[in-house]
């Protein structure tokens, strides 16, 4: 697949999406947009892909929301950013979410606006000791977007997250990792080939299974305790059906390691 905006290629049973505007430190454009969704329709029916790795080229990972490609002029119509959303931001998170796959995420440098939350959104980040993520909607008069308003308390808790939104102070990546917003910071020339890495060890274990816990900690913001025993009842049922739990199983008792198909 081409593309302008993006490069997308697949090995090793991993895709690996790149922003590729590193002029404009990855913001969006339109066509970008539509590169992403491309690249997540192939990531979600290609059999060979058992995990998902997104990062960006250059010194950002992602800007946000490319404001040139915004009509603001004095006197100009208001650009409707709600059907933006609706129609960009919003299936991409979903998308993201929704995978039935591990997706790793590398910022390898700012992480400002929507790319912030877009980072937020993938299952284990990992960051640039050099990287910033910045809730920078505030300093144009909006309110965070790309599920920025859930995945925030969500992660970092209520206090924090009304600071961050309010004030868009720059939060470094070990800062994000002390406060559970990521999962590591890494040295910024091993940000990539880790979060490369680690999707590919993830790529041979039972990724069906992997899928049912992402499904099972996503639900639980908003389950209560009797819905989330009943929902992991439910699961585990599914994962104890598959062909992974069986090899698994038999692995242990055979003493040998086990070979996954994410079946």
């Amino acid at each position: 697949m081409s593309f302008n905006n993006i490069e997308f290629v697949i090995e090793d049973g991993v895709a690996i999406l790149t922003f590729n505007r590193p002029d404009s430190l990855n913001s969006f454009n339109a066509e970008m947009h539509s590169e992403v969704r491309e690249a997540l329709k192939e990531t979600k029916k290609n059999p060979e892909v058992r995990a998902l790795v997104i990062t960006g080229n250059g010194r950002g990972f992602c800007a946000g929301q490319d404001l040139s490609d915004r009509n603001v002029a004095p006197g100009a119509e208001a650009p409707n950013l709600g059907e933006s959303i609706e129609k960009n931001y919003n299936p991409m998170i979903r998308s993201i979410r929704a995978l039935e796959m591990p997706v790793i995420c590398a910022v390898n440098g700012v992480a400002a606006g929507a790319g912030a939350n877009i980072a937020l959104a993938c299952d284990i980040v990992f960051a640039a000791r050099s990287a910033k993520f910045i809730q920078a909607f505030c300093k144009i008069g909006l309110i965070p977007d790309s599920g920025g308003t859930w995945t925030l308390p969500n992660t970092v808790g209520q206090a924090r997250a009304m600071a961050l939104s309010m004030l868009g102070d720059r939060i470094s990546a070990e800062q994000a990792e002390q406060w559970g917003m990521i999962w590591k910071a890494v040295d910024d020339e091993e940000v990539k080939a880790t979060a490369i890495e680690t999707a590919k060890q993830l790529a041979t274990q039972p990724t069906k299974g992997l899928a049912l816990i992402k499904r099972a900690i996503h639900a639980s913001a908003t389950n209560t305790l009797d819905e989330q025993l009943d929902l992991e009842r439910d699961l585990q049922t599914i994962a104890g059906r598959t062909e992974d739990y069986r090899e698994g199983v038999a692995a242990f008792m055979e003493k040998r390691q086990p070979t996954f198909k994410g079946q």
